[in-house]
């Protein structure tokens, strides 16, 4: 997982999205090697051989919906929006929790294709941060003065 995780470069990446006037193929498949490992280990399955159709298609944000599916299962699509000129794309664990309650990952870019997947970089560059457990796995040093003692009152 380490390695999947080092692979990923989650600050270029987005800035490659940010830069990109419209989606390609190369830049799909770019998206899909760099930050896509779930999909590398499915093989040939019937969903990849649907996005690949998509991808060859040019059916970009069909392709880029798919591949949110096939790659973030448990996220959801909780908002798309289109305003001044740019798609707003805000994603979520919990799609039916009140906005101010909802820690939603968001993205934006003038292309929709762009903007979801921009989205999609920004959970997995969340995950790779979220590396560390949230109980320590160190066992804190004891007190060399300290000596276990029995108080159990046998009489």
């Amino acid at each position: 997982m380490i390695a999947i995780l080092r692979r990923l470069d989650p600050p270029s990446l987005s800035q490659h999205l940010r830069a990109a006037a419209g989606m390609t193929r190369p830049l799909m498949l770019e998206i899909i090697d760099k930050a896509c490992p779930r999909v590398r280990s499915l093989g040939q399955s019937e969903r990849i051989t649907r996005l690949m159709r998509l991808i060859d298609a040019g059916a970009w944000a069909d392709g880029a919906l798919a591949l949110l599916e096939l790659e973030l299962p448990m996220w959801h699509v909780r908002r798309l929006a289109y305003d001044e000129g740019e798609w707003h794309c805000a994603l979520s664990r919990e799609r039916e929790l009140p906005d101010w309650l909802d820690a939603a990952v968001e993205a934006r870019h003038a292309d929709l294709s762009l903007a979801l997947l921009s989205a999609l970089v920004e959970v997995r560059a969340l995950a790779a941060e979220v590396t560390r457990p949230s109980v320590p796995s160190v066992r804190p040093l004891r007190d060399r003065l300290y000596e276990p003692l029995a108080c159990d009152n046998f009489g």
